[in-house]
């Protein structure tokens, strides 16, 4: 897959989006489903906090060429939650917003769920219960 995909859709030359750009638009759409907590970036991503950067594309994997685009999101989620209707809602999202600002077509959204956030009270009533 290229690195700067092209859409040859002006008579004035060619418009090229960047990975990064999809990750970014793909990071910050997820992050509009209320049941998502946080993206899940791994080492890297936490290393990148630590040093100040925030990062919209934390927890976002992206593979784009010409036309299409790939997009691996890891994600925690909220106890509690129906995982499976959570997961829909941020691939619709996800692909909306990327199909619409980009024009690509996004063939696929897959869902990596990387922890489940417990509320505070509910860990302490848990660890009170032990």
């Amino acid at each position: 897959m290229e690195n700067n995909p092209q859409i040859d859709n002006s008579e004035y030359g060619q418009v090229k989006i960047s990975d990064e750009v999809v990750g970014i638009i793909a990071g910050l759409a997820a992050s509009e489903v209320e049941e998502i907590t946080e993206m899940s970036g791994g080492f890297a991503g936490n290393i990148s906090e630590i040093l100040g950067r925030k990062s919209h594309s934390k927890g976002v994997k992206v593979e784009v060429d010409e036309e299409e685009a790939a997009i691996d999101l890891y994600v925690i989620v909220d106890y509690g939650v129906k995982i499976p209707e959570v997961a829909w809602k941020v691939q619709e999202k996800v692909k909306n917003a990327i199909e619409n600002m980009t024009g690509l077509k996004v063939v696929e959204v897959n869902i990596h769920v990387q922890g489940v956030n417990i509320p505070k009270k509910e860990k302490e009533e848990a660890e009170n219960e032990e």
